[in-house]
């Protein structure tokens, strides 16, 4: 099987490419805002707000980026579309390399957002259509693995280049992604769909190894295909609007657990509890999420992806709540509405409170964190590259991935007026009650998938 893997396994790494390119546009931000707010260039620093814009404008441009890959990827392919989204990737960095002052940032961070947007609809897509339901949820697994280890890298890099040269160490996937997929074959899947057979053989053939027995699985394809014919009429079945709901879903509760709010204050979390150097501490995090996102990815086909929702859920509502906790402690008598800024309220707190808890703090967030990138990190994508039938899967995982970063961005931008009006240990305890409901939710209407081909879970669908 290993053996008959391997081209497989060659095509995954190609299309992964992409999430390590998304991931070193999230990390990009982290080490680079300290160091332009306090360029001597007037044109080029950044005040408060326009670094919280420039942190969180990547989710507008990949909100867009859904959209536009939901067309993509039916009209020119799962291939092509990857191919594509390389040029904003790299013409994005190119703005921002040669940037002369805040707008031109703005445009190349817009640039590579809607590539990521791209990225993270197609990738998913192009994997679950390649992959045999064995391997599968693992392989799904490594876009969220990609996206943390490039994030990662943009923290490790970023401890030594400054904010130019990391731009252009952060293009390099991108080019790699597009020298590669041109090497790889088409999905079957899309092919079968344009009428395409003998490619759609030869890509299979490419796909599973010379020497492995396609007939049944080429035969349930083509039959899946032949059954489909889906028309916009179709789009009033309430079986797709289920579906739809459970995607969207998914991905509005990945977002509201908090994930982007973790991140954003880890660094200062860390200051407090005496880890002087920030940016070490941002590798610390970003190993965390590589370690346990390894973890999902070679478990997940053994254990199944509710379980990993469940497991994950849990971990993040009491991580939460211990780290509501820890504000609550910290400023037992104070309301921070009249300040937003979380840490300049924690700063002028008792001396000497915040250090003595501050284990608490590292703690809840290394559960939080871990927790995220066992299941709730990288299921929802995988899920909704599975659930949805051929023809409709562009339209539908758009609307998804729009909904991801629409509420990712209002979570990154929102979070301190958040802390005004329900102070920072309310934040915190409203973020573990939607980590609570998202478990409820995968307890009653998540489907699970593990070990089942696409066909059979889209006629589970149908039937129901």
């Amino acid at each position: 099987l290993r053996a008959q893997n391997k081209k497989l396994y060659l095509a995954t790494f190609a299309a992964v490419l992409g999430p390590l390119s998304f991931g070193f546009v999230l990390g990009y931000s982290s080490p680079v805002i300290p160091e332009l707010r306090k360029i001597d260039d007037p044109k080029l620093r950044l005040d408060g707000n326009q670094a919280s814009w420039f942190g969180s404008v990547v989710t507008l441009g990949a909100a867009a980026g859904g959209i536009l890959g939901g067309y993509l990827v039916d009209k020119v392919g799962r291939k092509l579309s990857l191919m594509v989204c390389s040029i904003p990737y790299v013409f994005g960095y190119i703005v921002i390399i040669s940037a002369q002052n805040v707008w031109m940032l703005y445009f190349g961070r817009v640039l590579t957002g809607i590539a990521s947007g791209i990225t993270s609809l197609v990738v998913p897509v192009y994997i679950s259509e390649i992959s045999h339901p064995k391997v599968r949820g693992m392989l799904g697994s490594c876009v969220q693995l990609m996206v943390v280890t490039g994030i990662l890298g943009a923290y490790v890099a970023g401890i030594t280049l400054k904010w130019r040269w990391l731009a252009v160490v952060c293009s390099f996937p991108s080019c790699i992604m597009l020298l590669f997929m041109s090497f790889m074959p088409e999905t079957p899947r899309f092919l079968l769909n344009c009428n395409k057979r003998s490619e759609a053989i030869a890509s299979l053939h490419f796909l599973r190894g010379p020497h492995a027995d396609l007939e049944w699985e080429f035969r349930q394809i083509e039959a899946s295909i032949q059954e489909e014919g889906l028309n916009l009429s179709e789009f009033k079945n309430p079986s797709l609007y289920r579906l739809l709901v459970i995607g969207m879903a998914l991905m509005f509760f990945q977002q509201v657990t908090g994930i982007n709010a973790f991140m954003f204050y880890a660094e200062t979390i860390f200051e407090d509890a005496n880890f002087k150097d920030s940016r070490l501490a941002s590798v610390v995090v970003g190993s965390i999420q590589v370690c346990f996102s390894a973890v999902a990815a070679l478990i997940i086909d053994k254990s199944g992806r509710k379980v990993l929702l469940y497991i994950s859920g849990i971990i993040m509502t009491l991580s939460t709540a211990l780290f509501g906790l820890y504000f609550k402690m910290v400023l037992p008598n104070r309301n921070n509405s009249s300040n937003p800024d979380l840490w300049l309220t924690l700063n002028s707190a008792s001396p000497g409170t915040e250090s003595s808890i501050s284990w608490l703090a590292v703690v809840s967030l290394g559960l939080f964190v871990a927790g995220f990138s066992l299941g709730w990190g990288p299921v929802p994508w995988l899920v909704i590259s599975e659930i949805f039938p051929l023809k409709a899967r562009g339209v539908l995982s758009g609307a998804c991935v729009l909904t991801n970063w629409v509420m990712a961005f209002l979570v990154t931008k929102e979070f301190n007026d958040f802390i005004g009006f329900l102070t920072s240990y309310g934040t915190f305890w409203l973020f573990s009650a939607f980590c609570c409901l998202g478990v409820t939710f995968t307890a009653f209407y998540v489907p699970e998938t593990k070990g089942q081909t696409l066909e059979q879970i889209e006629a589970y669908f149908r039937r129901s």
